[in-house]
Parts: C-alpha cells; sequence; structure tokens
C-alpha cells in the first residue's frame, strides 16, 4: 500500500470519475487506475462497484475512504506535529485570490519563510468560490479568500484576517459627482457575479434599488479599475488606501451607507491538520 494508492482512492470519490481524479493529481488515469487494482489486490476486496456507468464505491470502498482519509490527514500533519520548538515544518497548498496576491499576501509569505525556513508553500489563484470547491476536494489545505457568500462547501471555516471598504471608481474628470449619480448616469463596468465580492455588490445595488446599465462583466480587479481610469464607465472594487495608491488616477466615492465593506481571511477546513500553519499566516496577515 502506497500513499499515492490512497491519494487516487480518495480523489476518486471526492470527484466522481478516475479521469478528473487523474487530472487534479497530476496523473494518468493508467496510472490512478493500478493505484485502484493495487489496493483491491493487496486487500482481496473490490472497491469501486464496476455494474454502473457511474463510480460508486462498495460497502468495502466506503470503508477504506474513511480510513485513507484519516492516513493522510495523519500524515499531512506529522511536519507540523514532529516539529520541536516554535519552527513550522512541512507543506501547505495555499489558495488566493487576486486581491490578496496583488496585496499583503507576498509579504506575510515571505515574513513567514523567513521566520520557518522548512515550511514550503505551494500557492495557486482563482476566486474565492473556486478556492473553497477546492478545499473541499482536498485539493488545497487552505485559500485567502473573501468572507464566504450562501451557498459555500460544509465543513469549512473561515478566520477573518483584514478588510476593506468598496469604492465607485471613474475617470478623474467625473471627481465631485456622488456615488448614485455615477451609477446611474454612468456606463456600469460590473466585478464577475460568479465572485464573492460580486455578489456582495449586487446584493448593496438591490437594497439601495440602484438602477445600473451595464456596459461588461469583468473577473479582473485590475482590468476593471484601468477601465474605469480610462472613461469607460464606473465600477465598483473592495480596495483600501494602500492599493489605491498604486492604481491610476481616478475619482472615488464609498459605495453603501454606511460604506459596505468585506473581510479577507483564510478559509480552511473544520478538520484541518494545519492549525499552527494556520495560525502564523493569519498573524502575518494582521501584521501589516
Amino acid at each position: 500500500m502506497s500513499l499515492r494508492a490512497l491519494r487516487s482512492l480518495v480523489a476518486i470519490a471526492r470527484h466522481g470519475s478516475f479521469a478528473r481524479a487523474a487530472e487534479t493529481l497530476g496523473l494518468t488515469p493508467s496510472a490512478v487506475s493500478l493505484h485502484v487494482k493495487t489496493l483491491e489486490t493487496e486487500f482481496a476486496v473490490a472497491l469501486f462497484d464496476r455494474s454502473h456507468r457511474a463510480v460508486r464505491l462498495t460497502e468495502a470502498g466506503r470503508e477504506a475512504l474513511l480510513r485513507a482519509e484519516a492516513i493522510l490527514a495523519a500524515w499531512d500533519g506529522m511536519g507540523e506535529a514532529l516539529a520541536s520548538g516554535p519552527d513550522l515544518v512541512g507543506q501547505l497548498r495555499l489558495g488566493a485570490v487576486q486581491t490578496a496576491l496583488a496585496g499583503p499576501l507576498p509579504d506575510a509569505l515571505a515574513r513567514l519563510r523567513a521566520a520557518h525556513p522548512r515550511l514550503r508553500i505551494s500557492v495557486s489563484s482563482g476566486m474565492s468560490a473556486e478556492l473553497a470547491r477546492r478545499i473541499g476536494d482536498g485539493e488545497l489545505d487552505a485559500a485567502i479568500t473573501t468572507q464566504p457568500v450562501p451557498p459555500w462547501p460544509q465543513g469549512l471555516r473561515f478566520t477573518p484576517a483584514y478588510g476593506h471598504g468598496f469604492w465607485v471608481v471613474a475617470a478623474p474628470h467625473l471627481a465631485g459627482r456622488d456615488a448614485r449619480a455615477l451609477l446611474t448616469t454612468e456606463p456600469f463596468l460590473r466585478f464577475d457575479k460568479r465572485a464573492w465580492a460580486g455578489r456582495l455588490i449586487d446584493d448593496e445595488l438591490r437594497r439601495q434599488a440602484i438602477p445600473v446599465t451595464e456596459l461588461m462583466e469583468i473577473d479582473s480587479q485590475e482590468a476593471l479599475l484601468r477601465m474605469a481610469a480610462n472613461g469607460l464607465g464606473v465600477a465598483i472594487v473592495p480596495l483600501d488606501e494602500r492599493e489605491f495608491e498604486r492604481a491610476p488616477p481616478l475619482a472615488r466615492q464609498p459605495f453603501g451607507s454606511p460604506q459596505l465593506t468585506r473581510s479577507m481571511g483564510l478559509l480552511e477546513r473544520d478538520d484541518s491538520a494545519r492549525v499552527r500553519f494556520s495560525a502564523a499566516l493569519i498573524a502575518e496577515l494582521r501584521e501589516r
């Protein structure tokens, strides 16, 4: 029995197919199939019911899955558990939204790496909802996301680390006009509704009964800022003062009364074995 074979079993169960499991693990479907065959040969049981087209675990397969998840959780947390003193040892698979990558996360990771040289962190980007799914599927250990907006996967917890307000931004020549006037008279550059930030914006627009004339929908905050600065329309974005210093010249007004804000923090599984890793990263983010 190998840990790779156990990871293949868990991935198949979570994703519902050998092909998707192979893609997630960076393996070929034949390699994943071989892992399953090895486990079935070693334990002399069938783990999957092959009489159906869809992937279905047998009773033995469900029991094997429970034990495989426990073994992998124990193994993945071993580095942290065995580390002596305050040093963190092991690997953290971290996801992050673009605003975190363009904001405080790089500095926080640099400080964390300097303090814990034996800690290995891999980072991948995505929207909050996508990162939440990947945590639920076991592809990531944790992610820096917007505070969750329903619906989102069960069994996850969110720890706030920092926050900022939402702003209506427009070209500099529109300075002086209030937020409602900008939104009702200028073309609206919408933050992607699939993003949790986009859902918060939509909810607040409805609450204030502000009609907008949508010009385009974009999932890049940087692109929204540049388009607004060039007079293509107005946008609503979550930014703090430091990020405005790096943005192109813009007119801005607070969005909402009181101003709409969002929390940014660490999203992880309730049963995460990376408790010390998480606490250290949150502390570095709050240090900003």
